[in-house]
Protein backbone atom coordinates (compact mmCIF):
# COMPACT_ATOMS: atom_id res chain seq x y z
CA UNK A 1 0.00 0.00 0.00
CA UNK A 2 0.94 3.68 -0.03
CA UNK A 3 1.21 5.97 2.97
CA UNK A 4 2.57 9.34 3.98
CA UNK A 5 5.74 8.63 5.94
CA UNK A 6 7.33 11.27 8.16
CA UNK A 7 11.10 10.70 8.53
CA UNK A 8 11.97 13.89 10.44
CA UNK A 9 10.33 17.27 11.03
CA UNK A 10 9.15 18.61 7.65
CA UNK A 11 10.65 15.59 5.86
CA UNK A 12 7.91 13.35 4.52
CA UNK A 13 6.94 11.55 1.33
CA UNK A 14 4.30 9.34 -0.29
CA UNK A 15 5.81 5.86 -0.09
CA UNK A 16 5.06 2.19 -0.57
CA UNK A 17 4.86 0.34 2.76
CA UNK A 18 3.48 -2.92 4.11
CA UNK A 19 -0.22 -3.27 4.89
CA UNK A 20 -0.59 -3.49 8.70
CA UNK A 21 -1.37 -6.80 10.35
CA UNK A 22 -4.71 -7.03 12.16
CA UNK A 23 -4.81 -7.83 15.87
CA UNK A 24 -7.51 -10.01 17.39
CA UNK A 25 -9.61 -7.00 18.53
CA UNK A 26 -8.93 -4.95 15.41
CA UNK A 27 -10.28 -4.56 11.90
CA UNK A 28 -8.43 -3.56 8.77
CA UNK A 29 -9.94 -0.40 7.30
CA UNK A 30 -9.58 0.63 3.68
CA UNK A 31 -9.24 4.37 4.22
CA UNK A 32 -11.59 6.44 2.07
CA UNK A 33 -11.10 9.98 3.39
CA UNK A 34 -8.82 11.77 5.84
CA UNK A 35 -9.41 15.34 6.95
CA UNK A 36 -6.36 17.46 7.72
CA UNK A 37 -6.59 18.63 11.34
CA UNK A 38 -5.20 21.89 12.69
CA UNK A 39 -2.84 19.84 14.85
CA UNK A 40 -1.36 17.97 11.88
CA UNK A 41 1.00 20.71 10.65
CA UNK A 42 2.52 20.85 14.14
CA UNK A 43 2.99 17.08 14.13
CA UNK A 44 4.70 17.33 10.74
CA UNK A 45 6.98 20.23 11.66
CA UNK A 46 8.05 18.86 15.05
CA UNK A 47 6.03 21.31 17.12
CA UNK A 48 4.81 18.56 19.44
CA UNK A 49 8.01 16.51 19.79
CA UNK A 50 8.36 17.70 23.38
CA UNK A 51 5.20 15.75 24.30
CA UNK A 52 6.08 12.71 22.21
CA UNK A 53 4.06 13.39 19.06
CA UNK A 54 5.33 11.41 17.22
CA UNK A 55 7.25 9.12 19.56
CA UNK A 56 9.78 8.13 16.88
CA UNK A 57 10.52 8.15 13.15
CA UNK A 58 9.52 6.94 10.61
CA UNK A 59 5.88 7.67 11.42
CA UNK A 60 2.55 7.96 9.61
CA UNK A 61 0.29 10.69 11.10
CA UNK A 62 -3.41 11.37 10.45
CA UNK A 63 -6.40 10.80 12.71
CA UNK A 64 -9.60 12.26 11.22
CA UNK A 65 -10.70 9.49 8.88
CA UNK A 66 -13.43 7.29 7.48
CA UNK A 67 -13.31 4.08 5.53
CA UNK A 68 -14.58 0.58 4.81
CA UNK A 69 -13.95 -2.51 6.92
CA UNK A 70 -12.18 -5.11 4.76
CA UNK A 71 -10.85 -7.65 7.29
CA UNK A 72 -11.81 -8.75 10.80
CA UNK A 73 -9.65 -9.75 13.74
CA UNK A 74 -10.33 -13.07 15.47
CA UNK A 75 -12.43 -11.61 18.31
CA UNK A 76 -14.42 -9.02 16.31
CA UNK A 77 -18.21 -9.35 16.34
CA UNK A 78 -19.21 -5.67 16.34
CA UNK A 79 -18.44 -5.10 12.65
CA UNK A 80 -18.60 -7.03 9.40
CA UNK A 81 -16.68 -6.73 6.16
CA UNK A 82 -18.18 -3.92 4.09
CA UNK A 83 -19.25 -1.73 7.02
CA UNK A 84 -18.70 2.00 6.52
CA UNK A 85 -16.97 3.45 9.58
CA UNK A 86 -15.67 6.73 10.97
CA UNK A 87 -12.83 6.77 13.43
CA UNK A 88 -11.47 8.78 16.29
CA UNK A 89 -7.93 9.37 17.48
CA UNK A 90 -8.23 8.16 21.07
CA UNK A 91 -8.47 4.51 22.03
CA UNK A 92 -7.94 3.96 25.75
CA UNK A 93 -6.49 0.87 27.39
CA UNK A 94 -9.99 -0.01 28.61
CA UNK A 95 -9.00 -1.11 32.11
CA UNK A 96 -7.62 1.93 33.98
CA UNK A 97 -9.93 3.93 36.29
CA UNK A 98 -10.50 6.71 33.76
CA UNK A 99 -11.29 4.33 30.91
CA UNK A 100 -13.76 2.43 33.08
CA UNK A 101 -15.49 5.76 33.79
CA UNK A 102 -15.75 6.48 30.05
CA UNK A 103 -12.94 9.04 30.05
CA UNK A 104 -10.64 7.16 27.71
CA UNK A 105 -9.44 10.50 26.34
CA UNK A 106 -7.66 10.76 29.70
CA UNK A 107 -6.40 7.16 29.82
CA UNK A 108 -3.97 6.65 32.70
CA UNK A 109 -1.91 4.37 30.45
CA UNK A 110 -1.52 7.03 27.78
CA UNK A 111 1.21 6.14 25.30
CA UNK A 112 1.68 2.59 26.60
CA UNK A 113 1.08 0.43 23.56
CA UNK A 114 1.73 -2.73 25.58
CA UNK A 115 -1.26 -1.82 27.82
CA UNK A 116 -3.55 -1.43 24.81
CA UNK A 117 -3.54 2.35 24.52
CA UNK A 118 -3.62 3.92 21.06
CA UNK A 119 -3.58 7.57 20.07
CA UNK A 120 -3.81 7.14 16.34
CA UNK A 121 -1.80 9.63 14.32
CA UNK A 122 0.02 10.96 17.40
CA UNK A 123 1.66 8.13 19.36
CA UNK A 124 0.55 5.28 17.11
CA UNK A 125 0.38 4.71 13.35
CA UNK A 126 -2.23 6.96 11.73
CA UNK A 127 -4.59 7.27 8.79
CA UNK A 128 -2.66 8.95 5.96
CA UNK A 129 -2.51 5.63 4.15
CA UNK A 130 -4.47 3.26 1.93
CA UNK A 131 -5.16 0.97 4.89
CA UNK A 132 -4.81 0.97 8.66
CA UNK A 133 -5.68 -1.42 11.47
CA UNK A 134 -7.95 -0.05 14.20
CA UNK A 135 -9.24 -1.34 17.50
CA UNK A 136 -13.02 -1.66 17.29
CA UNK A 137 -13.36 0.75 20.24
CA UNK A 138 -12.20 3.59 17.97
CA UNK A 139 -14.79 3.05 15.21
CA UNK A 140 -18.43 4.02 14.65
CA UNK A 141 -20.72 3.01 11.79
CA UNK A 142 -21.60 5.81 9.36
CA UNK A 143 -25.28 6.54 8.54
CA UNK A 144 -26.17 5.73 4.93
CA UNK A 145 -26.85 9.35 3.97
CA UNK A 146 -23.42 10.63 5.09
CA UNK A 147 -20.49 10.59 2.66
CA UNK A 148 -17.03 9.38 3.57
CA UNK A 149 -15.75 12.95 3.22
CA UNK A 150 -18.34 14.28 5.68
CA UNK A 151 -17.76 11.39 8.07
CA UNK A 152 -14.04 12.17 8.22
CA UNK A 153 -15.05 15.29 10.18
CA UNK A 154 -16.70 13.24 12.95
CA UNK A 155 -13.60 13.48 15.15
CA UNK A 156 -13.62 17.27 14.79
CA UNK A 157 -17.33 17.59 15.49
CA UNK A 158 -16.98 15.26 18.46
CA UNK A 159 -14.29 17.48 19.97
CA UNK A 160 -16.76 20.35 19.82
CA UNK A 161 -19.55 18.26 21.32
CA UNK A 162 -17.32 17.23 24.22
CA UNK A 163 -16.69 20.89 25.08
CA UNK A 164 -20.42 21.59 24.95
CA UNK A 165 -21.17 18.61 27.19
CA UNK A 166 -18.79 20.10 29.76
CA UNK A 167 -20.33 23.59 29.66
CA UNK A 168 -23.94 22.84 28.87
CA UNK A 169 -26.03 25.13 26.68
CA UNK A 170 -28.61 27.58 28.00
CA UNK A 171 -31.55 27.33 25.63
CA UNK A 172 -32.54 30.80 24.46
CA UNK A 173 -29.30 32.25 25.81
CA UNK A 174 -26.10 33.34 24.08
CA UNK A 175 -22.98 31.47 23.04
CA UNK A 176 -19.79 33.09 21.77
CA UNK A 177 -17.06 31.25 19.89
CA UNK A 178 -13.71 32.92 19.36
CA UNK A 179 -11.96 31.29 16.41
CA UNK A 180 -13.95 30.22 13.30
CA UNK A 181 -11.85 27.16 12.52
CA UNK A 182 -13.55 23.77 12.12
CA UNK A 183 -13.80 23.04 15.88
CA UNK A 184 -15.12 26.52 16.58
CA UNK A 185 -17.56 26.20 13.70
CA UNK A 186 -18.97 22.94 15.03
CA UNK A 187 -19.24 24.50 18.53
CA UNK A 188 -21.36 27.22 16.97
CA UNK A 189 -23.50 24.80 14.95
CA UNK A 190 -24.16 22.43 17.86
CA UNK A 191 -24.95 25.29 20.25
CA UNK A 192 -27.39 26.71 17.71
CA UNK A 193 -28.99 23.30 17.23
CA UNK A 194 -29.48 23.19 21.02
CA UNK A 195 -31.37 26.49 21.05
CA UNK A 196 -28.69 29.11 21.74
CA UNK A 197 -28.20 32.37 19.92
CA UNK A 198 -24.66 32.30 18.53
CA UNK A 199 -21.87 34.86 18.14
CA UNK A 200 -18.74 34.12 16.12
CA UNK A 201 -15.55 36.18 16.45
CA UNK A 202 -12.98 35.97 13.67
CA UNK A 203 -12.03 37.51 10.36
CA UNK A 204 -11.83 36.93 6.62
CA UNK A 205 -13.40 34.12 4.64
CA UNK A 206 -13.75 31.86 7.67
CA UNK A 207 -15.95 34.42 9.40
CA UNK A 208 -18.07 34.59 6.24
CA UNK A 209 -18.44 30.80 6.29
CA UNK A 210 -19.63 31.02 9.89
CA UNK A 211 -22.43 33.29 8.69
CA UNK A 212 -23.27 30.89 5.87
CA UNK A 213 -23.48 28.05 8.39
CA UNK A 214 -25.93 29.94 10.57
CA UNK A 215 -24.11 32.09 13.14
CA UNK A 216 -26.56 34.75 14.36
CA UNK A 217 -23.94 37.46 14.91
CA UNK A 218 -20.50 37.96 13.35
CA UNK A 219 -17.75 40.09 14.91
CA UNK A 220 -14.68 40.87 12.82
CA UNK A 221 -12.01 41.54 15.44
CA UNK A 222 -10.09 43.68 12.94
CA UNK A 223 -13.03 46.05 12.60
CA UNK A 224 -13.94 46.66 16.25
CA UNK A 225 -12.03 48.54 18.93
CA UNK A 226 -13.06 46.22 21.75
CA UNK A 227 -14.12 42.61 21.10
CA UNK A 228 -15.49 42.10 24.62
CA UNK A 229 -17.63 45.25 24.42
CA UNK A 230 -18.96 44.14 21.04
CA UNK A 231 -20.00 40.79 22.51
CA UNK A 232 -21.58 42.35 25.60
CA UNK A 233 -23.46 44.90 23.48
CA UNK A 234 -25.17 42.02 21.67
CA UNK A 235 -26.24 40.50 24.99
CA UNK A 236 -27.57 43.75 26.44
CA UNK A 237 -24.50 44.12 28.63
CA UNK A 238 -25.08 40.90 30.58
CA UNK A 239 -22.60 38.66 28.79
CA UNK A 240 -22.88 35.25 27.19
CA UNK A 241 -23.94 32.06 28.92
CA UNK A 242 -21.18 29.99 27.31
CA UNK A 243 -17.90 30.96 25.66
CA UNK A 244 -15.58 28.73 23.66
CA UNK A 245 -11.94 29.57 23.08
CA UNK A 246 -11.23 27.87 19.76
CA UNK A 247 -8.39 30.23 18.86
CA UNK A 248 -5.79 29.56 21.54
CA UNK A 249 -4.12 32.96 21.28
CA UNK A 250 -2.67 34.98 24.16
CA UNK A 251 -5.82 37.14 24.21
CA UNK A 252 -8.67 34.79 23.34
CA UNK A 253 -9.15 33.05 26.69
CA UNK A 254 -9.21 36.35 28.59
CA UNK A 255 -11.72 37.73 26.07
CA UNK A 256 -13.95 34.70 26.67
CA UNK A 257 -13.82 35.20 30.43
CA UNK A 258 -14.51 38.94 30.26
CA UNK A 259 -17.42 38.33 27.84
CA UNK A 260 -19.15 35.71 30.00
CA UNK A 261 -21.98 36.52 32.38
CA UNK A 262 -21.79 35.87 36.10
CA UNK A 263 -21.79 32.13 36.84
CA UNK A 264 -21.22 31.47 33.14
CA UNK A 265 -19.17 28.73 31.50
CA UNK A 266 -15.95 28.93 29.46
CA UNK A 267 -14.35 26.00 27.63
CA UNK A 268 -10.83 25.91 26.19
CA UNK A 269 -10.84 23.70 23.09
CA UNK A 270 -7.81 25.06 21.20
CA UNK A 271 -4.45 23.43 21.90
CA UNK A 272 -1.58 25.95 21.90
CA UNK A 273 1.94 24.59 21.60
CA UNK A 274 2.88 26.28 24.90
CA UNK A 275 0.97 27.28 28.04
CA UNK A 276 -0.54 30.75 27.97
CA UNK A 277 -0.92 32.71 31.19
CA UNK A 278 -3.07 35.73 30.31
CA UNK A 279 -5.87 34.67 32.66
CA UNK A 280 -7.96 37.27 34.56
CA UNK A 281 -8.31 35.33 37.81
CA UNK A 282 -9.85 38.24 39.72
CA UNK A 283 -12.71 38.46 37.22
CA UNK A 284 -13.16 34.69 37.34
CA UNK A 285 -13.46 34.72 41.12
CA UNK A 286 -15.64 37.82 41.45
CA UNK A 287 -18.07 36.61 38.78
CA UNK A 288 -17.83 32.89 39.55
CA UNK A 289 -16.82 32.05 36.00
CA UNK A 290 -16.31 28.34 35.42
CA UNK A 291 -13.35 27.63 33.11
CA UNK A 292 -12.65 24.11 31.89
CA UNK A 293 -10.19 22.46 29.57
CA UNK A 294 -11.75 20.09 27.06
CA UNK A 295 -9.82 17.28 25.42
CA UNK A 296 -10.84 15.21 22.42
CA UNK A 297 -14.18 13.52 21.88
CA UNK A 298 -14.93 10.57 24.18
CA UNK A 299 -18.18 8.78 23.30
CA UNK A 300 -19.18 11.54 20.88
CA UNK A 301 -18.86 10.08 17.37
CA UNK A 302 -22.21 8.32 17.23
CA UNK A 303 -24.05 11.44 18.35
CA UNK A 304 -22.35 13.85 15.94
CA UNK A 305 -22.85 11.46 13.02
CA UNK A 306 -26.53 11.38 13.94
CA UNK A 307 -26.61 15.20 14.04
CA UNK A 308 -25.05 15.25 10.56
CA UNK A 309 -27.49 12.64 9.29
CA UNK A 310 -30.47 14.63 10.61
CA UNK A 311 -29.19 17.87 9.06
CA UNK A 312 -28.73 19.58 12.42
CA UNK A 313 -25.05 20.27 11.78
CA UNK A 314 -23.46 20.82 8.39
CA UNK A 315 -20.13 19.11 7.81
CA UNK A 316 -20.29 19.35 4.04
CA UNK A 317 -20.38 23.15 4.23
CA UNK A 318 -16.94 23.17 5.84
CA UNK A 319 -15.22 21.03 3.20
CA UNK A 320 -13.59 23.40 0.75
CA UNK A 321 -11.08 21.05 -0.92
CA UNK A 322 -10.93 17.32 -1.72
CA UNK A 323 -7.53 16.20 -3.05
CA UNK A 324 -5.65 12.93 -3.67
CA UNK A 325 -3.53 11.53 -0.85
CA UNK A 326 -0.73 11.23 -3.42
CA UNK A 327 -0.74 15.04 -3.70
CA UNK A 328 -0.40 15.51 0.06
CA UNK A 329 2.33 18.17 -0.11
CA UNK A 330 -0.04 20.38 -2.07
CA UNK A 331 -2.96 19.56 0.21
CA UNK A 332 -0.94 20.55 3.26
CA UNK A 333 0.10 23.80 1.58
CA UNK A 334 -3.52 24.61 0.74
CA UNK A 335 -4.50 23.95 4.35
CA UNK A 336 -1.67 25.77 6.14
CA UNK A 337 -1.66 28.82 3.84
CA UNK A 338 -5.48 28.84 3.60
CA UNK A 339 -5.27 29.02 -0.17
CA UNK A 340 -8.50 29.56 -2.07
CA UNK A 341 -10.41 30.11 1.18
CA UNK A 342 -9.48 26.70 2.58
CA UNK A 343 -11.37 25.53 5.65
CA UNK A 344 -11.43 21.73 5.77
CA UNK A 345 -9.10 19.98 3.32
CA UNK A 346 -9.87 16.29 2.83
CA UNK A 347 -7.49 13.85 1.14
CA UNK A 348 -8.67 10.59 -0.43
CA UNK A 349 -6.39 7.63 -1.21
CA UNK A 350 -8.54 6.48 -4.14
CA UNK A 351 -8.48 9.78 -6.07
Amino acid sequence: MHAIVLHAPNDYSYEEVDIPEVGEDEVLVKVKAISICGSDPKVFDGGYLSIGWPPSFPFTPGHEFSGEVVKLGANVTKFKVGDRVAGEAHCGCGHCDNCKKGMYNLCLNYGKVEEGHRHYGFTYRGAYADYNAYNVKALTKIPDNISYEEASLADTAGTSLQAIRLTGIVEGGYTVVIGPGPIGMFCMEIAKAMGSKTIMVGRGRRLEIAGELGADYLINFEEVDDVVKAIRDITGGVGVDQAFDAAGTKDSLAQCIYATRKNGQVACVALPTVDLHEIPVKTMVMNQIHVTGSRANPNCCEEVLKLMSEGKINAKGMITHVLPLSDFHHAMEVFTKRLEGAMKVVVCPEL
